[in-house]
C-alpha cells in the first residue's frame, strides 16, 4: 500500500485526486487550508467563531464511494445548497422537525443508512443551538440564501467536537467511508489577508479569490483579525507593510497533516490557485519540517497550465519559487528546493489557441537544482486543465525510478 499526500486547495486537485483513487494500493490524504471566507462560508465561519468547511467539503465529494448504497443521497447532500429565495423560516422548521427525530430526511432526501441519519440529526440539533445563542450575540439573522447544508452540518459537527475541526472532518471521512482523508492544514482559526505591491489591501480570503488585475500579490499574512479597513487605509506602504510583519500569526500544522506527511511515500504539490489555496497551506508551521524530513518520499510540484486571476503573469518558475518562498516563511531554518521538491511537472502543450496558458520561461529556473520534466500534461477533452491520469501515472513512474535507484 503506498501512502500518498497531495497538498492542494478546494477542486485545485480535481483531476488528480480521481486519478490516484482509481489506482490500485493507494492510501490516499488530501491537505487543504479551511480559510476560505466568501458568501455562505464567511457567514457560517462568522456566526460559529470556526474555520471554512467550503473546501474540505469539495475534496469530500471527490472522494464519495460509488459503490456504497447511499452514494447518489450522499452526493446530493454534498451539493445541496438553499435557493436564492429559500423561505428561512420553513427551512429552518424542517431542520427542527429533522433534528427532533420526526422525519428521517433532510432537505428532501434520506438515507439507508441509520448511523448516517443519527449522526446527521445530532449535527443539525448542534448547529440550531448554536445558531439561535449566535443570532442573539451578533443580533442579526443567519442568511440561508445559496447557503451549503453541509456547512450547517459541518458547523454542528464542529460544536458537538469541542470545537476541533480536524476531529470533525475525520469523523464526517468515516461516516460516509470516503476512499480517501481530507484534513485541514491547522485548526487554528485565523482569517487571510494580503499586501499586493502597490500597497492596495486585501482584507479577506474573498477578496484575494476575486482579485481581477495584473497588479501583482506581494505577500499574504494570517491574522486574528484583520485589520480595520478605514484607520488601516490611511498608512502608508510601508506602515501597513510594518502592521502585518509584527502582527501575523503563524499556525501550527495539524498532527495529523504532520503524521501523513512523516509517513508519506509520495508527496504532490498540486495545481491550483496560489495566494487563496496553497501558500496559506505552505507557511503553516511544522509542514516543511515534516516534507524534508521524510527523506525517503519522492515529491513531486506540478505547475498550473492555465494562468487564473490571482497569478496573471506567473510563468512557470514563479510557482515553484513562490511554494519555495511561503514553505520557509514559518520555520525555524531555510530549507533547499532538493529538501522539499525531487521533480517538477511543467506541462508543453497549447491544445487551445484562445486558452491562456503558464509560458515555461527555463531560464526562470536556472540554478534550480530540481528535475524538470517536461511533457504534454494537458487534457485533450479539457484544454487548459490536467489530464489527471497522465499526471498520476508519471509521478508514479518517478517514485518507481526513485525506488529503483534507491535499492541496493
Amino acid at each position: 500500500m503506498l501512502n500518498v499526500v497531495v497538498i492542494n486547495g478546494g477542486r485545485g486537485a480535481a483531476a488528480i485526486i480521481p486519478a490516484f483513487l482509481a489506482q490500485q494500493g493507494i492510501n490516499l490524504t488530501s491537505v487543504v487550508n479551511a480559510y476560505d471566507d466568501g458568501k455562505s462560508t464567511g457567514a457560517i465561519r462568522r456566526f460559529f467563531n470556526m474555520l471554512g468547511p467550503s473546501d474540505i467539503r469539495k475534496v469530500q465529494e471527490l472522494m464519495l464511494p460509488e459503490s456504497d448504497a447511499d452514494h447518489d443521497a450522499s452526493l446530493y447532500l454534498f451539493r445541496y445548497r438553499y435557493p436564492d429565495n429559500v423561505d428561512r423560516a420553513g427551512a429552518l422548521a424542517a431542520l427542527q422537525e429533522f433534528a427532533a427525530g420526526r422525519t428521517d430526511r433532510i432537505v428532501g432526501v434520506g438515507f439507508s443508512s441509520l448511523k448516517i441519519t443519527a449522526a446527521l440529526q445530532r449535527f443539525i440539533a448542534a448547529f440550531l443551538d448554536g445558531l439561535a445563542v449566535s443570532e442573539q450575540v451578533l443580533g442579526e439573522q443567519l442568511d440561508l440564501a445559496d447557503c451549503s447544508i453541509m456547512n450547517c452540518l459541518y458547523a454542528g459537527a464542529h460544536l458537538t467536537f469541542e470545537r476541533n475541526f480536524e476531529a470533525a472532518t475525520r469523523y464526517i471521512d468515516r461516516l460516509f467511508k470516503l476512499k480517501g482523508t481530507v484534513l485541514p492544514t491547522s485548526i487554528e482559526n485565523k482569517v487571510l489577508v494580503a499586501l499586493r505591491e502597490n500597497g492596495e489591501m486585501l482584507y479577506c480570503e474573498a477578496d484575494i479569490v476575486e482579485l481581477r488585475s495584473n497588479v501583482r500579490i506581494e505577500r499574504i499574512y494570517l491574522m486574528e483579525r484583520a485589520p480595520e479597513r478605514a484607520r488601516f487605509e490611511a498608512l502608508s506602504t510601508e506602515q501597513k507593510r510594518y502592521y502585518l510583519d509584527h502582527n501575523q500569526s503563524f499556525v501550527e500544522v495539524s498532527p495529523g497533516v504532520r503524521h501523513a506527511l512523516s509517513q508519506a511515500d509520495i508527496i504532490v504539490y498540486s495545481a491550483g490557485t496560489q495566494h487563496s489555496s496553497l501558500y496559506p497551506t505552505y507557511m503553516s508551521n511544522g509542514l516543511a519540517q515534516a516534507i524534508a524530513e521524510n527523506k525517503e518520499a519522492c515529491k513531486v510540484f506540478v505547475t498550473n497550465i492555465g494562468a487564473d486571476y490571482e497569478t496573471p503573469s506567473y510563468r512557470a518558475s514563479d510557482y515553484l519559487l513562490g511554494a519555495h518562498r511561503y514553505l520557509n516563511l514559518a520555520g525555524q531554518r531555510r530549507y533547499a528546493m532538493n529538501e522539499l521538491f525531487n521533480y517538477v511537472l511543467v506541462n508543453q502543450s497549447h491544445i487551445k489557441a484562445d486558452e491562456t496558458y503558464v509560458a515555461f520561461d527555463r531560464e526562470g529556473f536556472s540554478g534550480v537544482e530540481v528535475p524538470l520534466v517536461l511533457d504534454t500534461f494537458e487534457c485533450q477533452e479539457a484544454p487548459g486543465k490536467h489530464d489527471g491520469g497522465k499526471v498520476v501515472e508519471r509521478i508514479l513512474a518517478l517514485y518507481e525510478d526513485a525506488s529503483t535507484l534507491a535499492t541496493p
